[in-house]
């Protein structure tokens, strides 16, 4: 492993090991040349591959000496811990339908068997379309058990998308959710030249084709296959062969199908929870809800992989969480831990403060007091010396806040997948809500870097996972420089892409992140930009655009989202969009003005409730407020290059539907200024 001439930071900690650890107490006491003899691994004589069937060298050293392991043997282990407590639950109709860690090992047993009878090839894919349950981790965990590669698709694809991932990834079965997905599917199988079967989970099939199955004809298949050719190909697997694909969103360009070895996945699920204080069931059972896009590592490694890892109970919201349903369920469920992208945690906040608006003028006090409180006292980072105030203020408003939000017993609250606004921080500090934030990539299997209990500084992403290590290279002089990884999450390659992979891993196998950061001196690191993101002007200044961007909504709550134009352009300019309702079946946003949007106005003299009322300059005393609002941000700017000169606000707010968020709701720059080309030019008109 690297390390003459090189200015490496690494945190210094031995790897965690519990009570509830799966590996033998020696392994720290043995040298990694042992450990690596004991292991059964694929022969290997590089660090990354782009074949589906390569393997890979492992990034053992001293901080991460412990034995790999596979998905199988991870999940056997937890079944002679876990065998009898409740894995998975799923709401039919009224009812929690529960499902044990032995049967769901058992399930995803048959799943594999199903996926063998229809032909599943050794490190072929099996591609999973639709939305989180339980019949989802039972395939996904069945296609690695039967030796294939786990590929999950958004559900908000179209059919050339799902087209692209099934086709890179050379699926053999493609699993879908419902009748929508599978008409997508449909419309592109004949492009498929590997693809043998389709499968659908949910709903009644609505025709019959040849080599279609409803999950219970599927399930039946594996009936016709025994115990021993299935034991035949799990013990055939090696922890450092590929058995996950994430696709990237593919915001430049085509995705990228980021490779994932068993040893990617089974060590970062044991790590980097024990690093945010998620908890082995033998010492209490952690509860969680699972909601967000599976296809994504953040959501894959935290709720199906951890969750086996630790004996976690995962119950899951409905298809429509996001339309509004999702409350409903953390009510009924009352997770132990909560983890929600920006998006999510900023729709929340906006839920809660049309709440509170509403409120009577007594009751609207009494929180805003309460929220204060909170906030003053959180922000001095005394938990454990909380004054009488503060106690009183949590328990006579906040705990029933709380709780009206289905977090009546949850202690542990994250947010990852993008960088989360310090107005949101804040307002959730005033709820008695720290956010742990966790930083990392689909190529780190998700986070390096991880905020919790026992780390925790305001809006940093926390210290770097035990057993991982990083670098920050080409410094300057405010000690910002770019943020690279090792460590055993690190991924395999991506996936045909040779030359992909080259540029994003250096000559001695870091990982480079494309992302800028600065680390203080107790080892917190605090994300500044991508470098990619980073406006260059015309004049040769380096701006990173997301501080201007949250200094502008903070400054005017009646913005929902800001993006900083000025790439190789003479100045800087913004695109502003009005916070506004959604359409709950579409998801789509409508031009009626948010209630937090309508009391801005109203605070102002105006009588705008719609988007349609104030753009194009009609509502003069909107656009007056909010170039008094860009000017405070202006004068707060360090040089006359970092000010706006020019602002528009759009017609519509940003939505995944409109393609100017990704499936994460992070903001998809190239596209925004493909979409809104013409606006931007007219900034820059002589």
């Amino acid at each position: 492993m690297p390390r003459t001439g090189q200015s490496l930071n690494s945190s210094y900690q031995s790897c965690i090991i519990d009570l509830s650890h799966y590996l033998f107490n020696a392994a720290e006491k043995k040298s990694i040349e042992e450990v690596l003899a004991g292991a059964e691994l694929a022969p290997a004589q590089s660090l990354w591959t782009t074949e589906a069937s390569g393997s890979v060298q492992l990034r053992m050293d001293e901080l991460c000496p412990e034995q790999p392991i596979t998905v199988h043997q991870m999940f056997t282990n937890s079944v002679q811990k876990y065998g009898k407590l409740t894995a998975l639950a799923s709401k039919k109709g009224n009812k929690w339908e529960k499902v044990t860690f032995s049967e769901y090992y058992h399930l995803s047993r048959m799943a594999a068997k199903g996926f063998l009878k229809l032909g599943l090839e050794r490190f072929h894919s099996v591609a999973i379309l639709g939305f989180n349950s339980a019949e989802w981790f039972i395939a996904a965990v069945g296609a690695v058990f039967a030796g294939g590669i786990m590929a999950g698709i958004y559900t908000t694809n179209s059919p050339d998308a799902c087209l692209y991932v099934a086709n890179d990834s050379r699926a053999n079965v493609i699993v879908v959710e419902n009748q929508k997905q599978l008409d997508k599917i449909l419309e592109v199988k004949d492009k498929l030249p590997h693809l043998k079967a389709i499968v659908q989970y949910s709903g009644s099939l609505k025709e019959k084709l040849p080599n279609l199955y409803s999950w219970e004809e599927f399930m039946g298949l594996g009936l016709e296959v025994s115990d021993q050719e299935l034991d035949e190909v799990i013990c055939s697997q090696k922890a450092n062969q590929c058995c996950v694909l994430i696709y990237t969103s593919g915001t430049t360009g085509s995705p990228k199908g980021v490779m994932l070895s068993h040893d990617n996945i089974t060590w970062t699920a044991h790590h980097a929870s024990r690093a945010g204080d998620m908890q082995p069931a033998e010492i209490s059972q952690e509860s969680l809800v699972s909601y967000l896009p599976l296809s994504h590592i953040a959501a894959q490694i935290y709720d199906l992989w951890t969750g086996i890892q630790w004996g976690e109970q995962v119950s899951f919201a409905q298809p429509d969480a996001l339309k509004g349903s999702l409350v409903d369920t953390l009510r009924e469920a009352t997770p132990t831990a909560h983890m929600g992208v920006p998006r999510v945690w900023e729709k929340i906040m906006e839920k809660i403060k049309e709440g509170i608006s509403q409120c009577g003028y007594m009751k609207r006090k009494l929180v805003t007091w309460a929220m204060s409180v909170s906030l003053e006292a959180n922000q001095r980072l005394t938990k454990d010396e909380k004054s009488f105030l503060f106690t009183l203020a949590d328990s006579l408003v906040l705990q029933k806040l709380r709780a009206e939000l289905g977090f009546s017993n949850c202690v542990k609250f994250f947010s990852g997948a993008a960088p989360i606004g310090s107005e949101t921080l804040q307002f959730f500090l005033g709820l008695n809500i720290r956010l742990y934030e966790a930083y990392g990539m689909s190529e780190s299997s998700g986070p390096h870097f991880m905020s919790g209990p026992k780390a925790y500084q305001f809006s940093s992403c926390g210290k770097v996972v035990p057993g991982c290590q990083y670098k920050l290279v080409n410094v300057d002089g405010d000690g910002i420089g770019e943020v690279c990884f090792w460590g055993r999450n690190v991924f395999m390659g991506f996936l045909n892409m040779e030359d992909k992979t080259k540029e994003a891993l250096d000559e001695d196998g870091w990982l480079r992140s494309g992302d800028l950061g600065r680390v203080d001196e107790d080892g917190f690191l605090y994300i500044t930009g991508r470098i990619k993101e980073l406006i260059i002007t015309a004049g040769g200044e380096n701006i990173p655009p997301l501080p201007i961007e949250d200094a502008v909504k903070q400054e005017l709550p009646i913005i929902s989202n800001a993006m900083l134009i000025g790439d190789k352009r003479k100045f800087l300019s913004i695109l502003l969009t009005l916070k506004c309702t959604i359409n709950p079946e579409t998801t789509e946003p409508t031009d009626i003005l948010s209630l937090e949007a309508v009391e801005f106005c109203q605070r102002l003299g105006s009588q705008s409730t719609k988007v349609s009322d104030i753009i194009g300059g009609k509502d003069k005393l909107v656009y007056q407020s909010i170039e008094e609002g860009i000017a405070r941000v202006n004068s707060k700017a360090t040089s006359n290059a970092q000010r706006i000169q020019k602002w528009i606000i759009l017609g519509k707010d940003f939505s995944i539907v409109g393609g100017e968020l990704g499936p994460t709701m992070k903001l998809r720059r190239p596209a925004v200024l493909q979409i809104y080309h013409s606006e931007i030019e007219s900034f820059y008109r002589e």
